[in-house]
């Protein structure tokens, strides 16, 4: 999975701002039990329980921004992924450009009211990781800077609520992480507060036990923390587990939960994952399917043959860069170690070489450069 410049997307998902004014949102909890239960609804994917859900907010809160909101999230995962679809994703950019407006007519331009902040900083953020998922950085670098005094009074408000942890948490962690692998960034960050990498760790874990609106982001941006950056996959696991717990119809907790117990070594346990990816025969999934099967016959059955039979398989298959592109580094990881094993140096040093082109992932990465 492709996620960079995250710590422009990681105040983006529902915060409860304290101190609330009059007829505010954030501070109803009825209705915020609403728009968790719709939340909820969006991410097992039964969209029609979440529009009925989310139809009750917007009666209660005509033309509020979080409507608009809420509207560009559902688009989000019933077309995921979004920009590969050019009519959806000007509907979805459309979507929160009306949520700014909706800000503007509701709390003037430029108001520094809690709630005209926090969804400032929602929609400028989901615009930001379009720009990333779009490999735009410098972009989405400018729309995560547009936002940045409103992420830093987060930042001040993390020990008054539970939420905070997740925004606060990925600023953290991601703004030392992003510039020490982008370096392209670097001249952007003196813009930037210094942030604590094992801090945030702590704090996004908060956030997955504490967090009400925020516990789902904060387990899968997590997840793919120690997935990606950390090599530490039994902390991932640890995440994965409790998305596939919550939303079994989630394809995508399904595809990362699996992945992340195959890496663990539990490839028995991986296999009622593997059933629902094999059911899953469009788009992306089969990408996936293929390579963990390759990763199941190559250290699960040591079976060389047929584990390169899945692996070239895999490589043939259309890959997301958002969600997939790993599968290719991982594939040609697996058809190395195959080739060394069979003695042929050159065909192994070929597929690493290979590998480094599509991996993200530190651990894949460090196995490539190291083979000699």
């Amino acid at each position: 999975m492709k996620f960079t410049l995250q710590f422009c997307f990681l105040f983006v998902l529902f915060i409860t701002i304290p101190k609330p004014s009059k007829a505010q949102l954030l501070s109803d909890p009825v209705t915020l039990k609403l728009v968790q239960k719709g939340l909820d609804h969006i991410y097992n994917y039964e969209y029609a329980e979440a529009n009925a859900v989310l139809n009750q907010v917007e009666k209660k809160y005509p033309n509020h921004p979080v409507s608009y909101i809420l509207d560009s999230f559902v688009m989000y995962w019933q077309y995921l992924p979004i920009k590969d679809n050019p009519t959806k994703s000007k509907e979805y950019i459309s979507k929160l450009n009306q949520c700014l407006d909706a800000i503007t007519k509701k709390y003037g331009k430029d108001s520094k009211d809690p709630e005209a902040v926090f969804y400032t900083i929602v929609a400028r953020g989901y615009i930001a990781m379009m720009y990333n998922y779009n490999g735009e950085l410098m972009s989405a670098a400018g729309e995560a800077k547009k936002a940045y005094n409103a992420l830093i009074t987060g930042l001040k408000l993390t020990e008054r609520n539970p939420e905070f942890y997740f925004t606060s948490g990925m600023y953290n962690y991601y703004v030392e992480y992003y510039p020490e692998d982008h370096g392209m960034v670097k001249p952007l960050m003196i813009f930037f507060k210094n942030g604590d990498k094992a801090l945030g760790l702590k704090q996004i874990d908060i956030a997955t036990r504490q967090g009400v609106i925020t516990k789902a982001e904060a387990c899968f941006y997590l997840s793919h923390i120690y997935l990606e950056h950390e090599s530490n996959f039994p902390k991932a696991l640890t995440y994965t587990q409790k998305l596939a717990s919550w939303y079994p119809e989630n394809h995508i907790f399904n595809m990362i939960n699996t992945e992340t117990l195959l890496l663990t070594g539990r490839y028995d346990e991986a296999g009622k994952g593997m059933e629902k990816l094999k059911a899953n025969n469009k788009g992306f999934y089969p990408i996936a399917y293929n390579t963990f099967q390759g990763i199941i016959f190559e250290k699960g059955t040591k079976n060389d043959s047929a584990a390169q039979k899945s692996y070239l398989t895999a490589l043939r298959t259309p890959h997301d860069d958002q969600y997939t592109r790993e599968y290719y580094a991982m594939a040609y990881a697996g058809l190395a170690r195959i080739a060394n094993r069979a003695g042929d140096k050159g065909k192994a040093r070929q597929y690493y070489k290979k590998a480094l082109e599509k991996a993200e992932y530190k651990s894949i990465i460090k196995e490539a450069k190291a083979f000699k």
